[in-house]
């Protein structure tokens, strides 16, 4: 394990080796049980900045780069290694293994939602509870494709079909990634423009220019299999909680909702007027809601004990 120089005024960030490969985490935090942050499709650890420090009072906090994103390798897809659902969770049970060293609670954005629920199904003994932030419903799967309007049902393959034309797919991600588009795009997934700071698209923008940047991209819009929110849940053996921003424009809060009928699902907690990622947005609603959680969820592991 080796540790590296971040502009962050967190701790500095550390390395860690899986499968060959560097993985960069984050850590915060001395005492009082793991928690682990699981960040969403093209983020890394810096988006749950405004949380770790919070988090840390009580907690032994991580925050990971998932394998392809932020300061993580991005090694090529299909050869050496493929960029599922599977991997990632994975990837998550072997850090919980391997560096934190004991089962943690695991807290997810968007498609990191999935990521720490395949974990904790795959290997349910590094799981305490989980906590999900607008989980991503994975509107776009095969096997929701039909439930979809006609344009949609159409567009997605069409555009999938494009995109892995490598040429185009490069052209794309090019226009994608810019300051002012990055911009744009998170002007639609928050609902409070103050948010969208210079230095939020500065981390979503900074490892768009790492070589394998742009294969991972790919790999990614091109991948419509792998498990549905409503696979998982039910597979679950530790309880979960859902946050939801009900101005999420990608994950709609009704649907949401939905979820909250599996017997897993504890509690859901609409989070009012806030967009995609009330982590980032609002955190102080979120994390006073985690805090709560994670003791709530301790006391009755002790009691368990008893």
């Amino acid at each position: 394990m080796t540790t590296s120089s971040s502009k962050t005024t967190l701790a500095s960030t550390n390395t860690w080796i899986w499968q060959d490969f560097p993985i960069c985490y984050q850590t915060q935090g001395t005492t009082g049980p793991a928690v682990v942050l699981v960040h969403g499709f093209g983020a890394c650890w810096w988006h749950w900045r405004k949380n770790i420090p919070v988090l840390a009072e009580n907690c032994r906090v991580y925050s990971i780069d998932l394998i392809g994103f932020g300061a993580s390798a991005k090694p090529q897809p299909g050869e050496e290694i493929t960029y599922t659902l599977e991997t990632w969770g994975q990837q998550v049970a072997d850090f919980c293994r391997e560096v934190v060293g004991e089962p943690a609670f695991l807290v997810g954005n968007s498609i990191g939602c999935i990521v720490v629920m395949q974990a904790a199904v795959t290997n349910p003994d590094i799981a305490l509870g989980i906590a999900l932030l607008n989980c991503s419903l994975r509107l776009l799967h095969d096997r929701k494709r039909a439930t979809l309007p006609w344009y949609r049902r159409v567009g997605a393959p069409l555009l999938q079909r494009l995109l892995s034309i490598k040429p185009l797919g490069k052209f794309f991600f090019n226009q994608v990634a810019k300051p002012k588009t990055v911009r744009k795009i998170l002007l639609k997934a928050y609902a409070n423009a103050e948010v969208v700071t210079d230095e939020l698209v500065d981390i979503l923008m900074s490892p768009a220019s790492d070589p394998g940047a742009v294969a991972v991209f790919l790999a990614f819009t091109g991948y419509s299999t792998g498990p549905l929110p409503e696979d998982l849940l039910p597979q679950l053996s530790c309880p979960a909680i859902l946050l939801w921003g009900t101005a999420d424009p990608w994950e709609p809060v009704e649907l949401g909702r939905e979820l909250a009928n599996f017997p897993q699902v504890l509690k859901f907690i609409p989070l009012e007027g806030v967009g995609h990622c009330p982590q980032d947005e609002a955190p102080e609603l979120v994390n006073p809601i985690l805090q709560d959680w994670i003791w709530e969820r301790l006391a009755v592991i002790n009691s368990e004990k008893l």
